[in-house]
């Protein structure tokens, strides 16, 4: 009789969990203020205001927003709040930085709602590798997340994990 070959990863307690299973649905867009301003630096009130109101909106509809300026410019505060109050009710999400800053917020909000009871004294690998854009921040919120239920937390693949956490 031929020996058997046993997926000892199939048969362990493992759970993988994947970041990537979490990825909101939703297109990622980026609104550049560098061209509202005059010569690309200085933002002058009345013409930044007549740019917001003279901005077509609608293309945000259901999307994230990344809201920034490209260039050194120094924006004033009230800027962008401004922005965020014309894409409020429009957009998704809309936050002030780069689309990792965006995909950060998407995610830790998404991470702050699991719950985390259904991995009581489970024996965790947090998967490393991902086909969709999970910034590296999101990986520090769910092991934070994770560790005050989980009986061990590793990260990689189970073939080759690395320990980060095990409860004494």
């Amino acid at each position: 009789m031929e020996d058997e070959i046993v997926n000892k990863v199939a048969q362990s307690k493992l759970i993988t969990f994947n970041l990537e299973d979490y990825y909101s649905k939703g297109e990622r867009m980026v609104l550049d203020i560098k061209d509202w301003l005059y010569e690309g630096f200085i933002l002058k009130e009345k013409e930044f205001r007549a740019f917001v109101d003279a901005h077509d909106w609608s293309q945000y509809k259901d999307a994230y927003v990344a809201m920034h300026c490209s260039t050194d410019a120094i924006i004033p505060g009230w800027a962008y709040l401004l922005l965020s109050v014309k894409l409020s009710g429009i957009a998704k999400k809309a936050i002030q930085g780069s689309l990792v800053d965006l995909e950060t917020s998407i995610y830790q909000n998404v991470i702050e709602t699991i719950d985390v009871s259904d991995y009581q004294d489970k024996l965790i690998i947090i998967k490393g590798c991902s086909k969709k854009p999970v910034p590296a921040n999101a990986y520090l919120f769910l092991a934070e997340r994770l560790k005050p239920v989980a009986k061990s937390i590793m990260y990689g693949e189970a073939c080759s994990s690395v320990p980060l956490y095990k409860r004494k």
